[in-house]
């Protein structure tokens, strides 16, 4: 399953949504999700998303759609 992560790059800096953004990873459930993104990566995440049918389909329209994998 696919699942948007929303998320601040900065931890220590209180969130503001203009600077939210987002990756998608393809994981089974969203607790993997959660933790193949702390990890990885040092980002405040904010709010994990499944992403199915016609969500998907629309957010695969984006440009910025791309499935994120880590090494």
């Amino acid at each position: 399953m696919i699942f948007k992560v929303l998320y601040q790059e900065d931890t220590k800096a209180n969130p503001k949504r203009e600077f939210t953004k987002a990756l998608y990873v393809d994981c089974d459930t969203e607790v993997e999700a959660r933790e193949l993104v702390d990890k990885n990566t040092d980002h405040n995440i904010e709010f994990i998303e499944p992403l199915e049918g016609n969500h998907l389909a629309y957010e695969q329209k984006s440009p910025d759609f791309k499935i994120t994998e880590f090494k």
